[in-house]
């Protein structure tokens, strides 16, 4: 009798306080041995993007920003801080919405997210902001390169960040960045279960192995990483571009 699905989410603990320039692939070896559920091959490592971005040095101080004037007249609008606006509109491509005093904008990777992802939680000091990951699948080949060069297994790293969704109150947490996973699980041509052949059925996996991992990381418990042990997942040097919805296909842009 084949055995019933199931998979685990372990969160690791113990891990630091990142700083720029951490060797978080060493971090994350260290502290999951030390709990004692060490990396195993097939793994699938979900990294929080505030650690990634610390690492990276992708922080900015307020105190070093110059507000322009449209950031000016947007924060009076909105009783906002106009050097966070600034921030926010220089890591945009464009505006996409603005109301209630929030910003919907389209990053420069082509997330449609509240402030450009220009985070304040979580990051020492009044005036500091966090930016995300450059290229947060470059982060996650690096992470996953340096795990499978210390212990020689293969596992796939997805980085992660909190979304709102447009038409459900709550958010969730999502794969910005994947690295040896595919991020799409596509059931097309396949058959249902009455042997109707499925035609639009396409699975953002990541997305929800990521919103799994959410309910262990939490947003207060110091968890930046899990561990998913278990699901079945399909190699891929895709990356999580595929995840994003191109503008011919997007009947809200």
């Amino acid at each position: 009798m084949p055995s019933h699905p199931e998979f685990r989410v372990i969160g690791v603990i113990g891990m630091p306080e990142i700083k720029e320039g951490d060797d978080l692939a060493d971090l994350i070896l260290k502290a999951s041995e030390a709990q004692g559920t060490p990396i195993e091959d097939r793994d699938i490592v979900v990294v929080t993007q505030k650690i990634v971005s610390k690492t990276e040095g992708a922080l900015v101080d307020l105190k070093t920003v110059e507000p322009s004037e449209l950031a000016k007249t947007m924060a009076a609008d909105w009783d906002k801080d106009p050097r966070h606006v600034e921030v926010v509109l220089k890591e945009s491509r464009r505006i996409v919405r603005m109301d209630h005093g929030v910003l919907i904008t389209e990053t420069k990777h082509g997330f449609i997210c509240a402030n450009s992802g220009v985070d304040a939680s979580n990051v020492p000091g009044e005036d500091m902001l966090c930016l995300l990951p450059k290229d947060p699948d470059a982060s996650a080949e690096r992470i996953r390169e340096a795990i499978r060069q210390r212990t020689g297994h293969s596992v796939a790293v997805i980085i992660s960040d909190t979304f709102g969704r447009p038409w459900r109150d709550g958010t969730t947490d999502i794969a910005i960045g994947t690295a040896g996973m595919d991020p799409l699980k596509d059931y097309r041509g396949e058959a249902d279960q009455f042997g109707r052949t499925l035609r639009v059925s396409v699975a953002a996996v990541a997305d929800e192995v990521t919103g799994a991992a959410e309910l262990v990381t939490g947003k207060n418990q110091e968890i930046p990483v899990t561990l998913v042990r278990g699901f079945q997942y399909e190699e891929s040097a895709e990356g999580s571009k595929t995840l994003i919805r191109g503008a011919s296909l997007d009947m809200f842009r």
